[in-house]
This record gives C-alpha cells, sequence and structure tokens, in this order.
C-alpha cells in the first residue's frame, strides 16, 4: 500500500517536470503567441486586483491594530509602522496573497484546461500540429509569473496605507512620522525578496493547475475535482516552501 502510494507520487514529480522541462523548451523555440500571454495577464492578472486591495488592506488594519494596542501598553506604539511595514513585504503580503491567488488562479486555470480536455479540444489542438503546452500552458504561467509579483508588491502598498488610517485614527500618530519609520524600516531587498517569493508562488501555483488540466478525465466530476486538487496542493506547497524561501532570503540579503 505504502509501496504504491510513494511510486504514485514518485510518477506525479516525474510528469510534472517533464510538463515544466516542455515550458522552458517553449520558451525559446517558436512559434511565440505573444497575444496569448497579454489576454492571460489581463485575465489573470488584472482581474485578480480587487481581492488583491482588499486582503493588502485588512492585513494592514488588523495588523496595526493588534500591534498597536499589545504594544501600548509598554509605550511602544512608536515602533508599529516598523513592524507593520517589515512584517508585510517580509512574510504577510507574498504569502496572504499567493493564497487568495492560488484559489483563483490555480482553480481557474486547472478548470478551463480541464473541460477543454474532456470535450477534446486539447486532442484537437494537437491535430492541428500545435502544441498544447505551447498554445495553453505558457502564456498562463509567464502570465501567472508576471502578475504575482505585481499583485503582492500591490498588497504590501496597501497593507501599509491601511496601517496608516488606523495609526492615525486610532493612535493619533502623525502622517509624516509614519512613512518616515516605514522608509527608514524596508529596503530594496525587502522588495526584491517579495517579488521573488511571489513568482515562485506563481510558477508552483499555475505549473500545477496546467497540469491537472491536461489530466483531467471523468467529465465535469473530473473538473471539480482538479479544481480541489489544485487549490490545496498548491496552498500546502505555498506554506511549506516560504519557511525555506524566507531562510534563504534572509541568507542572502540579511
Amino acid at each position: 500500500m505504502i509501496t504504491a502510494k510513494v511510486k504514485t507520487n514518485l510518477q506525479l514529480v516525474g510528469e510534472i517536470t517533464e510538463l515544466f522541462k516542455e515550458f522552458v523548451r517553449c520558451l525559446y523555440t517558436r512559434p511565440f503567441y505573444l497575444g496569448r500571454i497579454y489576454e492571460q495577464i489581463v485575465h489573470l492578472g488584472i482581474g485578480s486586483l480587487p481581492i488583491t486591495l482588499v486582503i493588502g488592506t485588512v492585513t494592514g488594519m488588523v495588523m496595526t491594530l493588534q500591534f498597536g494596542y499589545g504594544l501600548e501598553k509598554f509605550g511602544g506604539t512608536l515602533y508599529v509602522p516598523a513592524i507593520v511595514s517589515l512584517s508585510l513585504l517580509r512574510e504577510l503580503a507574498p504569502l496572504f496573497t499567493s493564497l487568495l491567488i492560488a484559489g483563483r488562479i490555480g482553480s481557474g486555470i486547472s478548470a478551463e484546461i480541464g473541460a477543454m480536455n474532456v470535450s477534446q479540444q486539447i486532442d484537437a489542438i494537437r491535430a492541428l500540429g500545435t502544441s498544447p503546452v505551447r498554445v495553453l500552458v505558457v502564456p498562463r504561467i509567464l502570465a501567472a509569473v508576471v502578475s504575482l509579483p505585481l499583485l503582492g508588491v500591490l498588497s504590501g502598498f496597501m497593507g501599509i496605507c491601511g496601517g496608516l488610517i488606523i495609526a492615525y485614527t486610532e493612535f493619533s500618530m502623525p502622517v509624516g512620522f509614519y512613512v518616515n519609520k516605514v522608509l527608514s524600516t524596508i529596503g530594496l531587498m525587502d522588495i526584491v525578496g517579495l517579488m521573488i517569493k511571489c513568482a515562485f508562488f506563481a510558477l508552483i501555483i499555475s505549473l500545477l493547475a496546467c497540469y491537472r488540466g491536461l489530466k483531467t478525465t471523468d467529465g465535469t466530476r473530473g473538473v471539480g475535482n482538479a479544481t480541489i486538487w489544485v487549490t490545496v496542493t498548491s496552498s500546502i506547497i505555498i506554506l511549506i516552501s516560504d519557511f525555506f524561501l524566507s531562510k534563504i532570503l534572509l541568507l542572502l540579503f540579511g
């Protein structure tokens, strides 16, 4: 029983690796479907703006509220801007944004490609002499890798703005003081680290979603199972890999 599960998991990893190798090969061989990449950036990136704005702002407001009242007892309210901004950019903005995007983008990609697969549209693409990876997978992965880092930066910025609102209204903290503390705390490497995390998470989400979509069978039930599998699996991998990425980035950038 255990041996069969290990074999199945190893086969899964091998198939995903082969899909990634095919994706890389398509990046430097013609033809290139730039129009499809643009369409996916609009669909995946711009379509995710509302949820990004909400999660970023609310996270910053809640963190400022909790840290503010917690540190107020010890006279440490002045440290709130530094703690909130650093926590948002290094951890919460990329993590929360990626988890929510995994539910939206991951399930959407797997459902779309899965529906095409069960309706034999993927076979039709192959019959026309075109690679499904080149037409379907490459634009979606590239769009996710481009969009998610930008969404993560936007989420972090909105979180800092949300924190500013709470710091001013709840703790009467001057706007200039808050801004100066944030600017003196965060650096360029914090933003770079955020974008690296988001790019890696985007690759995981989109790669798993494309793979599961291409492997979808059993009609509409299979499409539903694919979306659940992608959302759960990508979320688990994001949470686990976040620790190791944080450790590596701390070693590299301090």
